[in-house]
């Protein structure tokens, strides 16, 4: 009798929406959504404003019913079993309200045991998660002391009291200064590497460059397909902007390679590249040919490039 064999199945992914509609009245919010978002990554939420993406995520929460299609937050349906999938949630709005008389530690230690989190371990908890959003020194003071992006932060350590498996994030990095959206980044980073889900909405893409794994786009409420536009083919064209001390040297050195190349009014020269490989062998041949280069860097990033590429806002 031959021994019973055990398959290693892969965990659902974190978020799957299946065909989400939303309309008020006239107006079809998301109209017809699909996409997956897999566990251990940060996906991006891509598109302007009114493409859809907050009404998306209130859908993924819980919070709005979809008038059709289905949406599943870590295995479990979120019609269907809508507190099951809401405990797996960790859920930032783009404002996060507060009780302004109240102290940060007093805030998260409310929600901490709203959640069901004994008061023998909220204490240690609270405390953990002011270090993570840097705010342990305002943990006794009260929320109305503290600016804009200090609330975001506070937002997001709120979002992370109970250790949910899925994050939605509404431009978490609205109001942030430079340090504080490092270290937001590094922060998001670790918390995929944890293993949970996050999907991060904004329309601000230099935001998401360096900090997403996935990437998915929304247009007047649809999902559209960027996956040409924004993977890292080694054949995809893209521009790049050089400059050198020697400026007339440079565009010599272009024309005797036979590089075609665009001129800029501050000197600067960009060309169309092929990936990183193609700007590392002109870097190895300028420099061989005696041309001092300074700078050499993409023109957009590549999110900026593929949703520029779609081109659907425009009618």
């Amino acid at each position: 009798m031959s021994e019973p064999t055990t398959e290693l199945l892969e965990p659902p992914p974190g978020i799957e929406a299946m065909g989400l509609k939303r309309a008020f009245g006239e107006v079809r919010a998301v109209d017809g959504i699909s996409f997956t978002a897999p566990a251990g990554a940060v996906t991006a939420l891509i598109g302007p404003n009114g493409s859809g993406k907050t009404t998306l995520l209130l859908l993924l929460t819980g919070l709005l019913k979809a008038d059709a299609g289905k949406a599943i937050i870590a295995g479990h349906d979120v019609e269907s079993h809508n507190l099951k999938a809401r405990a797996c949630v960790g859920w930032m709005p783009d404002s996060f309200g507060t009780w302004d008389a109240l102290t940060c530690t007093e805030i998260l230690t409310t929600f901490a045991h709203a959640y069901g989190i004994p008061r023998s371990h909220s204490h240690a908890l609270v405390d953990d998660l002011l270090d993570r959003v840097h705010l342990r020194e305002f943990a006794y003071r009260p929320a109305r002391v503290l600016s804009r992006g200090q609330k975001q932060r506070l937002g997001l350590a709120r979002a992370l009291v109970h250790d949910p498996k899925v994050l939605l994030l509404d431009e978490p990095a609205s109001g942030l200064d430079p340090r504080s959206r490092i270290e937001l980044r590094d922060l998001l980073r670790e918390l995929a590497r944890e293993g949970k889900t996050v999907l991060v909405s904004s329309h601000v893409l230099s935001e998401l460059e360096e900090l997403y794994d996935h990437a998915v786009f929304l247009s007047r409420g649809r999902t559209v397909d960027a996956s040409a536009s924004v993977g890292s083919s080694a054949t995809a064209q893209r521009g790049w902007r050089l400059d050198a001390i020697d400026p007339v040297g440079l565009r010599t050195f272009m024309d005797a390679a036979g590089i075609p190349w665009a001129g800029q009014s501050n000197g600067e020269v960009i060309v169309q590249l092929s990936g990183y490989d193609s700007a590392r062998e002109l870097v190895r041949a300028a420099v061989a040919a005696d041309v001092s280069l300074h700078t050499i860097s993409p023109v957009s990033g590549r999110l900026e490039e593929a949703y520029l590429s779609l081109n659907e806002e425009r009618v």
